[in-house]
């Protein structure tokens, strides 16, 4: 099941993709937080501490279950990491993903911009029953309709601002800036609190909020709050035009950093004997605040409530998530914090396979030790890869075309020339388009990292509305012959969800080149007609 509040954000190919989503209570005090009574945490700064399965009381073959149900249902995880009393039980990365690179979070990133808030009301820069129109005097429309004028920041946490649809959209069509502006002209047809709906522009209004009071973005204002304290090195954040982090999505960290972030809140805002996040903030943020659908819906994880920018999830858990299986979740009943990376167009899926194998398994206490099953464990998490079997080595017909060059007839993509060498054990492709030629090395049956800007992939958020330059993207590549004439490419940009397939079919000194991008692969509902190129040998 898609999580139908992504929906209106999830576009029918990469390209698409990655440039359109990219997708409190009055009179409460946080500003004399004291230390929560909780037991001093023994948590490394840097990272989380390890341990075995079956010493924090899950199974090695528990794991090994969940790992196998959804690679055989095809839900496209790239990594795992599970948090058992603070200790990581299990980690592992479907290559060509791995432990050192980040992630896109999509909406996940939400949950982080609540947590600024957090701080900000800790720090007594703003309250949750601020009214939205008071930080933003020069953006007022005209005329200051009732339900705008009674829109709250605690509206914005909990997805109740009265709007009937998405403000997201008409934000992104301003490319020159001015989103506070264009979110305060929309309609406000419901009264605020009252009516939930996703709503990806109030978060980036509570950003918008954060910069207002604080003078940083939410990613300055968190880097000593937040990702300082807990080792998070490295993150970034998509800005819209105004210099103003997205919020509701954009935020890039590692595997690691998203388990750290959901065992801090397991730890209600405690790390290293420190309170990072005020311990009522921790509660007010991720309990019921508002119903999210009707009560005549079937039991799933989207109709558990709403909290601050954090969903309520099944067997009284709660999680952050993003689009396309990005996953914070955190059991603080059985003390087990859940960090996911994914592209799923089944978002529930993942969660069912969580509560139907790993959840039943968490038992209070340790088990015997199972060192037959921990040996398999620690094999199959160093051996997970998104690489299909070796289907064939190679074909004759590499030595004919390798350093050869095709014309390419007009196309989408604007590319002129496309080339292919073969060595040993990889083939470099070259696409030429109008401004530079893109190579990618692709390994022969295996893995090869690069960088590249791949032809007609849009330039990160922030570098398209700045027009600044487009920046490379981190990829890996593999190419197999699956006939004589046919060799496929497969192209994983791995700091984001999403990867590209690329059939090049070769006859007659010509050849054929069709993309397919894995969004509109996995989401049937979406698809659209894929670039094809043409090309003839000219030498």
């Amino acid at each position: 099941m898609i999580n139908p509040q992504i929906l209106p954000f999830m576009r029918v190919n990469r390209r698409d993709f990655l440039k359109q989503i990219s997708a409190g209570t009055a009179g409460l005090s946080l500003m004399a937080w004291l230390p929560n009574p909780l037991r001093a945490s023994t948590l490394k700064t840097s990272g989380l501490p390890r341990s075995t399965p079956e010493q924090q009381g899950l199974s090695s073959t528990a794991i090994l279950a969940f790992i196998k149900a959804v690679e055989e249902k095809n839900l496209g995880l790239h990594s795992l990491m599970v948090v058992r009393n603070g200790q990581v039980v299990a980690e592992g990365w479907w290559a060509p993903y791995a432990p050192g690179l980040k992630h896109t979070l999509f909406s996940l990133s939400k949950s982080f911009t609540s947590t600024a808030i957090g701080l900000a009301v800790a720090e007594g820069k703003c309250k949750v029953s601020d009214k939205v129109i008071s930080f933003f005097p020069d953006d007022q429309p005209a005329e200051v309709s009732p339900n705008l004028a009674a829109m709250r920041v605690k509206d914005l946490l909990t997805m109740t601002t009265g709007h009937e649809k998405d403000t997201i959209p008409p934000l992104l069509q301003e490319k020159s800036g001015g989103w506070t502006r264009k979110f305060l002209s929309l309609p406000v047809e419901r009264e605020p609190g009252t009516y939930f709906l996703y709503n990806t522009g109030a978060t980036y209004m509570l950003s918008a909020i954060l910069q207002k009071v604080t003078g940083q973005t939410v990613l300055d204002y968190l880097t000593p709050r937040l990702f300082q304290p807990l080792g998070i090195e490295g993150a970034d954040w998509e800005s819209s035009p105004d210099g103003i982090n997205a919020g509701g999505f954009g935020l890039r960290i590692r595997t690691e950093d998203i388990a750290k972030f959901g065992q801090l809140y397991l730890q209600k805002g405690q790390w290293n004997n420190k309170q990072i996040i005020p311990a009522a903030w921790v509660e007010e943020a991720t309990k019921y605040q508002v119903p999210n659908a009707a009560s005549t819906t079937p039991v799933h994880d989207w109709n558990q409530g709403y909290g601050y920018q954090f969903w309520r999830s099944q067997h009284n858990t709660y999680r952050g998530d993003g689009a396309m299986g990005q996953y914070c979740l955190v059991m603080p009943e059985q003390n087990t914090v859940i960090a996911i990376t994914s592209e799923t167009h089944d978002m529930q899926a993942i969660l069912t396979q969580v509560w139907d194998i790993l959840f039943p398994n968490l038992k209070p206490a340790a088990l015997p030790t199972d060192k037959k099953a921990q040996t398999e464990l620690k094999q199959k998490l160093a051996a997970l890869t998104l690489l299909p079997a070796k289907i064939s080595a190679a074909s004759p017909l590499s030595a004919t075309i390798s350093g050869k060059t095709f014309r390419v007839q007009d196309n989408p993509l604007h590319v002129e020339t496309v080339a292919f060498t073969f060595a040993k054990n990889a083939c470099t492709v070259e696409l030429k388009d109008t401004k530079e030629t893109h190579r990618i090395v692709c390994g022969l049956n295996n893995w090869v990292q690069g960088e590249t800007r791949v032809p007609g992939n849009p330039p990160a958020f922030v570098a398209m509305e700045k027009k600044e330059p487009v920046p490379k993207e981190k990829i890996a590549a593999f190419g197999t012959w699956t006939s004589p004439n046919t060799f496929i490419l497969t192209w994983v940009f791995n700091q984001t969800p999403h990867s590209e397939t690329i059939t090049c079919n070769f006859e007659n000194n010509s050849v054929r080149l069709e993309f397919k991008d894995s969004v509109s692969a996995k989401v049937p509902s979406r698809k659209k007609e894929q670039p094809i190129l043409v090309g003839q040998m000219i030498g």
